[in-house]
């Protein structure tokens, strides 16, 4: 049989991209498996544009190829031409690296950063000829684990998985490595598999998900996950990075022969966020707030422009202008970059006047568009979610914007926020209509303003973790109210599609009786589901029926007083604290940003912080 290298090449002129699978791309490693003793591939369930742009996967890739008896090579969700060719020609899934089958990798490593992407990983498990349920997998199979934020309540997709990993992966993925290269291949012989998972189930931050039950009443009601063998703790703790100045960071990005999502250098400037949005999972689970000093930040930027070529560098965060020495950080990178022609970026600012000196200083080079997301239109709502931003700063910043000579700026809201009313959609109307008349006293009639709502998902660990997720019907009537409204010269308005954002609501809080549902979902064909031209709603509403699952059941407000799907998986903040930030979200109470002043006793349990009133966790 012909090598699977020679196969592909013969492929790829039938494929629309050829370089999602090529490989060979400037900065990629490759290593011999024969001196390996470890050897993973790290899985993206999207394509590869979306995957190579994911910074996280960038950093366990450099962190494994960093260890001399390890490897670490990657694979992607092969897009549907390339699907078609390798089952007409009987091939597995391959690594890009090497052109290894993935079941011959001992270790698997999923990324879960989107509920639209699980059908993908069981597609891609399919590929490989990897049994998709956990429990029919033999001592030949390789260990299929995974982490991001998804691992936070994995719970849907849990049958499929031998572990997940809570957490910074930083801290999480080589001990369980370590682990592993101490048993040496024994997991690969009968009854090492088990004995493997009942050591890592010791691990900090280590979830094997078949070590616990979920039970039920007779009616069906949810009661809790607890423990079916003795490894395995009744609460799983998650990992987290003390120090990112010392930790792993990558020196040389892989560099693609095609355009990709985020094609740049990402500077990550601080992890967590103490802001308390209540909507937002992210701002959650990653706390505390660590910080990369000024001084690492500028010596990985040389080094990364030096070994990749890029012609922009953007700094991330969740809020990247709340960094404290921000300003001179970027006029020291601007100062760095400006004579190589290189152009910095801070994706994610907020609506103030500081922001837009920010935004002055990184477009020195070339001058885009600015992104705001003032996310409800309404003080009211806006207090209710805890943006703590007021309507005369949102007007303000924008018209200096326009005044500095910026003529784009694009607006984010979100649609379904808890205590939603028809004011509120007017509001968004009513800001957005008096955006566009500072904007053209300031700038002329050639300014645009464009508009994009998403539709609020009840995320777990959040304080809105128990809201209600709204319908299908009412998602289609607030996105018409706004489209007859927000329209004429100058404003475009775009909306998210209601569909996807159900499925999304459905699996952010599902449990494992969700998994038969995408099971035959991947039956009748579903893939790539956060892609409108492949999303079939259609076929989910048959895989519901066949699976017999209501998935409303899963979109009702919650009990507080019932347990959810996830009480086992700690994000660090309390569910004490969530409750209480959601009864002060339904009384209109927002809370200050504890970087600011008192700490608000979120739990997460650092030296010198987590107790109310004590030193802020950061």
């Amino acid at each position: 049989m012909p090598s699977i290298e020679k196969t592909v090449d013969r492929l790829l002129p039938r494929v629309a991209k050829p370089p999602r699978y090529l490989g060979n791309e400037w900065n990629s490693v490759v290593k011999d498996h024969a001196g390996a003793d470890v050897r993973v591939l790290l899985a993206f369930p999207d394509v590869y544009e979306v995957g190579m742009s994911h910074l996280g996967l960038k950093i366990l890739y450099h962190i494994i190829n960093g260890q001399q008896d390890m490897l670490a090579e990657r694979v992607y969700a092969p897009w549907t031409d390339m699907e078609g060719l390798l089952r007409q020609e009987g091939l597995p899934l391959f690594s890009l690296e090497n052109k290894i089958p993935a079941a011959e990798f001992d270790i698997i490593g999923f990324t879960l950063q989107y509920e639209l992407s699980y059908t993908n990983i069981l597609n891609m498990l399919d590929l490989s000829g990897i049994p998709l349920p956990a429990g029919e997998r033999g001592a030949g199979d390789p260990l299929i684990i995974a982490g991001g934020p998804g691992a936070f309540n994995p719970e849907p997709i849990a049958p499929f998985f031998d572990l997940f990993l809570l957490g910074d992966g930083e801290e999480a993925l080589l001990p369980i490595l370590e682990l592993y290269r101490e048993h040496g291949r024994s997991h690969r012989e009968e009854g090492g598999r088990e004995a493997f998972l009942r050591r890592a189930a010791s691990l900090k931050g280590c979830y094997v998900p078949s070590f616990y039950e979920e039970r039920y009443d007779t009616g069906g009601v949810y009661l809790g996950t607890t423990p079916s063998k003795p490894e395995a703790p009744p609460r799983v703790a998650k990992n987290y990075v003390k120090d990112l100045d010392t930790a792993a960071y990558p020196d040389a990005f892989i560099v693609p022969y095609m355009d990709i999502v985020h094609d740049r250098i990402m500077l990550e400037l601080f992890r967590g966020c103490t802001r308390g949005c209540r909507f937002c999972q992210a701002g959650m689970i990653y706390r505390p707030v660590r910080e990369r000093s000024v001084e690492r930040l500028r010596e990985l930027a040389q080094s990364l422009m030096g070994s990749s070529g890029y012609e922009e560098v953007s700094l991330t965060s969740l809020s990247s202008s709340d960094y404290p020495r921000i300003l001179d950080l970027v006029k020291d990178l601007s100062r760095d970059l400006k004579d190589r022609g290189v152009n910095l970026s801070l994706p994610s600012l907020r609506l103030d006047s500081f922001s837009l000196q920010l935004a002055r200083e990184v477009q020195q080079v070339r001058k885009s568009g600015l992104t705001f997301a003032p996310e409800a239109g309404t003080q009211r709502l806006r207090d209710v979610i805890n943006k703590n931003i007021r309507e005369e700063d949102i007007l303000e910043t924008i018209e200096k914007a326009f005044h500095e000579g910026w003529r784009t700026v694009k607006l984010y809201f979100m649609l379904g926020l808890p205590t939603e009313g028809e004011e509120d959609l007017q509001g968004i109307v009513d800001l957005c209509e008096k955006i566009l008349r500072r904007g053209r006293q300031a700038a002329g009639k050639k300014i645009k303003l464009n508009v994009n709502t998403s539709t609020f998902v009840p995320k777990p660990h959040t304080p809105f973790q128990w809201s209600r997720h709204i319908s299908r019907e009412e998602m289609k009537e607030r996105q018409q109210f706004l489209r007859e409204r927000l329209r004429g010269p100058g404003i475009k308005y775009t909306w998210h599609d209601p569909e996807s954002s159900f499925l999304e609501g459905v699996f952010s809080r599902g449990d494992r009786r969700l998994a038969p549902v995408l099971m035959e979902a991947l039956r009748l064909g579903c893939r790539f589901d956060g892609w409108t031209e492949l999303f079939r709603p259609h076929l989910w509403e048959e895989a519901f029926r066949k699976a017999g699952v209501d998935p409303e059941a899963y979109t009702r407000e919650l009990d507080p007083e019932v347990p959810l799907p996830w009480d086992h998986l700690e994000s660090g903040v309390s569910k004490k604290y969530l409750l209480r930030e959601y009864q002060k979200a339904l009384r209109g109470e927002p809370s200050p940003d504890c970087r600011q002043g008192r700490c608000l006793g979120c739990g997460v349990a650092v030296p010198g912080g987590g107790g109310e009133g004590d030193k802020p966790c950061v």
